[in-house]
């Protein structure tokens, strides 16, 4: 039957809906851009004919779909799916798929085929007729190069996340001593804000555009204990307007810097990063190598525990295999018991309980972030997360 579902409002309101449609596989002996195992290369290279099979459907998932505003890839994935995160299956995607999926527009048309025993999705022509027994509604053609009538779909309201994946960084600690600094400001004063003046010292050359972070809490893995960099906080933009250089006396002239956009007052002995380009990855929902687990090291920003549509840190990275795209399940630690029926009372340890689902954001080498999509209860350094 056709699908005739209002816009998805899932816990989150999407990811970004993006689709590897039957894209080409990687050139032979290319390498990914993350670790992949063994095992995750031979699932990769054989989804892109198998498809799902049919009991990993969702009950009631339609034959067809007609992408709406409001629709976004994690509901989508959800009316096809018992489990959404096997949405690049569904596809038949590769791993070149993955990486670089195509948009999905409001207007098009999506059809569920079933074949020998398993399912694939595809995306409809604009003249494809309905499926046999199902009404017909016109799609009118778009000329891509003109651009599309309506947005792409996009992931959570992208407004929402584009400030976070900007501004927050995690930066190993030689590398955020070793920047560039704020050495002075105009009158001695202690405070800076938007459109004041700064002065710096520090490799600049080269680099007009900057951002100012202030060393923030080292980060610790719960497990080892190891130092896996620091949350660097931003504080402002800031702009190059003149380079550092030598006074007839032979003393060193900073560099002038113009503050921009800020978060909170620059001061002396913040640090300066190279603004990045600004970041629009492509987040299609894919579950990790079944072995990957680890744990949240904390709660970004102040909150001591998270809940849905909260940002948190893990242990793992891209050192680990793990990417953007990634949906891991969190778990809490099973609750302390006592047998009392024998002498003496026995300790106990109750199963494990899963608590909800996170969606990778962003990672670094040995760190990510990760939004919390759903949750039935708060969420918390420690808890485990494994492949979903």
């Amino acid at each position: 039957m056709p699908s005739s579902r209002p816009p998805f409002r899932p816990a989150l309101r999407g990811l970004v809906l993006l689709l590897g449609l039957g894209a080409a596989g990687l050139p032979a002996g290319a390498a990914p851009p993350w670790p992949v195992t063994p095992a995750q290369r031979g699932t990769a290279e054989q989804v892109a004919a198998a498809g799902v099979p049919l009991d990993e459907l969702a009950p009631d998932a339609p034959d067809e779909h007609r992408v709406v505003p409001g629709d976004t890839l994690w509901g989508l994935s959800q009316l096809f799916l018992r489990s959404p995160w096997r949405w690049p299956e569904l596809w038949g995607m590769n791993l070149e798929a993955v990486r670089n999926p195509h948009l999905i527009y409001p207007g098009q048309r999506l059809r569920l085929e079933r074949l020998d025993g398993r399912a694939r999705l595809r995306l409809l022509g604009a003249d494809e007729p309905a499926a046999e027994g199902l009404p017909v509604e016109r799609v009118l053609a778009r000329v891509r190069d003109a651009g599309p009538a309506e947005p792409a779909l996009s992931a959570v309201p992208w407004r929402s996340i584009a400030a976070f994946l900007n501004e927050a960084l995690i930066v190993e600690d030689e590398a955020l001593l070793q920047a560039p600094r704020l050495v002075a400001t105009p009158e001695g004063r202690m405070l800076l804000g938007r459109g004041d003046p700064a002065y710096a010292l520090g490799p600049l050359e080269g680099t007009v555009d900057w951002r100012i972070f202030r060393r923030a809490q080292p980060l610790h893995d719960p497990e080892t204990g190891e130092l896996l960099g620091h949350e660097a906080r931003f504080v402002a933009d800031a702009r190059l307007e003149q380079p550092a250089g030598l006074a007839p006396d032979g003393l060193t002239v900073p560099a002038r810097l113009r503050l921009g956009a800020s978060r909170e007052e620059a001061q002396v002995g913040d640090r300066l990063l190279p603004r990045p380009p600004a970041e629009s990855p492509s987040y299609l929902p894919h579950a990790p190598d079944p072995a990957l687990s680890g744990r949240l090291v904390r709660v970004q920003g102040d909150a001591l525990m998270a809940g849905a549509q909260q940002i948190v840190i893990l242990n793992r990275g891209r050192r680990d295999g793990l990417a953007h795209g990634h949906v891991l399940a969190v778990w809490r630690a099973g609750a302390l018991a006592r047998d009392a029926t024998v002498e003496p009372v026995a300790p106990l340890r109750l199963p494990d309980q899963r608590r909800g689902l996170l969606f990778v954001l962003r990672s670094f080498e040995r760190s990510a972030y990760a939004l919390v999509l759903e949750s039935d209860g708060p969420l918390g350094p420690g808890d485990r997360f494994t492949a979903p």
